[in-house]
């Protein structure tokens, strides 16, 4: 099925209690049928606590790494982790995007599941019975690509094995995976031992080497320096391994890196990138970039390097409602654990919206300081204007966690307007 038709049947998705924040008298629409009512957010009908996400700042950042690929002659597979959301992935397809990265199996059959023809997965796969599940998807649709991380020998004999017993009938190609260096997570830690997995994947009739990959936001003690190292180390690999002839029978190389805090160094040594015996597909694999944040990738983003670039624009805020006002130092919201990010950065007090006026004002002097379950701790300092009813307005840390505690997403104009709901399988 088409990407954009299998899209707009989520549009006929029934609105119940398994979507949190949604007004309660929506039971019963559709998707399609409530965002058309343009309700307004503050005062449709919403409950709190509710994510919401700026329409303007994600058409912002989507259109702005489609010009950075544009311009510096990279591909691009965002990696559809962050979002989950088959409706993100259609608007990064049209906006020019290879395809979509993966990282597990689930995440390829629900990128299958809404059409999506060309996956990157950034993982070895030893599952047998996913194999299985991808030997036939390979099979079903000879227009579908996949392109697939191998780590070791041991895990090439795995694949190889479960692919001959699933009677595959399509080699699945991949690409060797360079460790980011010593501590660091998955990957070979040397060009030897890269080689000898390389060898194993020619040893095989089940898989296709087609080029070299990894994830420089792995490397310890990351600094500009190291991590063009690394990258250069990646080239390399792949040259030696063009000029050895191990991507005989293939009609491009991939050479793939890039995770959302580094990719100006990726786009700086990938033009470093020589002539080799076919084209060199440079595939770039951010996807923080679609929400952007208010906490750890807004102090990593490479725009802040190289500002001649652009800026994201942070585009998620969780709206909570303060509950309790126990004291003049103290007050309590009614969003958590379950609601708000918290891996890597506490919730930050933006701005807070009048109970009685609906006015809204600047958060000053008001802190969160923690979580519970469905709360959040707010520190309050003298002089601080903060009343029960009033709606706080906070922004998040590392996107990851946030598309994933909520499975309808209302998507905001600035003037509270909400024109569409952005739906997430994770």
């Amino acid at each position: 099925m088409p990407v954009d038709t299998a899209v707009e049947q989520l549009a006929d998705e029934r609105v119940d209690h398994r979507f949190k924040a949604l007004p309660p008298d929506a039971e019963g629409l559709t998707v399609g049928e409530l965002a058309a009512q343009r309700r307004n957010l503050f005062t449709g009908g919403f409950t709190t606590p509710v994510l919401a996400l700026s329409a303007e700042s994600l058409e912002h950042n989507l259109a702005l790494l489609e010009t950075y690929a544009e311009r510096h002659g990279l591909a691009f597979a965002p990696h559809g982790k962050t979002s989950m959301s088959p409706q993100l992935f259609a608007r990064q397809l049209e906006r020019g995007a290879w395809g979509i990265t993966a990282a597990v199996p689930h995440q390829v059959r629900v990128y299958r599941a809404y059409g999506i023809q060309r996956i990157f997965l950034a993982n070895e796969v030893v599952d047998a019975a996913a194999l299985r599940w991808l030997a036939g998807e390979l099979e079903r649709d000879p227009g579908f690509r996949l392109v697939c991380y191998v780590d070791s020998v041991r895990g090439v004999e795995l694949m190889d094995e479960a692919l001959t017993a699933a009677g595959a009938t399509r080699p699945v190609d991949v690409v060797v995976e360079l460790g980011a260096g010593e501590g660091a997570r998955t990957g070979p830690r040397t060009e030897a031992d890269c080689a000898a997995v390389a060898d194993a994947v020619a040893a095989t009739g089940t898989l296709r080497l087609v080029g070299v990959a990894g994830y420089e936001g792995e490397v310890p003690d990351a600094t500009p320096e190291r991590v063009r190292d690394w990258l250069r180390r990646l080239v390399s690999l792949a040259t030696a391994f063009d000029k050895d002839g191990r991507f005989t029978g293939t009609e491009e190389i991939v050479v793939s890196a890039g995770g959302s805090a580094w990719f100006d160094a990726v786009a700086d040594v990938f033009a470093e990138i020589p002539e080799l015996s076919v084209p060199v597909l440079k595939l770039l694999r951010s996807g923080a970039y679609v929400s952007h944040d208010d906490g750890h990738y807004k102090h990593l983003t490479p725009f802040n390097r190289v500002p001649q670039e652009g800026a994201l624009e942070p585009a998620f805020r969780l709206w909570a409602q303060v509950v309790s006002r126990p004291t003049p130092q103290q007050a309590f919201a009614n969003a958590g654990k379950r609601d708000a990010a918290y891996d890597l950065d506490l919730p930050e007090a933006q701005v807070v919206r009048d109970a009685r006026t609906g006015d809204v004002r600047p958060a000053a002097g008001i802190t969160v300081t923690g979580l519970s379950d469905q709360h959040a701790w707010v520190r309050t300092e003298a002089g601080a204007d903060l009343e029960v009813g009033d709606w706080v307005g906070m922004g998040l840390s590392h996107p990851c966690t946030s598309f994933d505690k909520w499975q309808l997403i209302p998507v905001v104009d600035a003037d509270g307007t909400v024109t569409d709901y952005i739906r997430t399988f994770f």
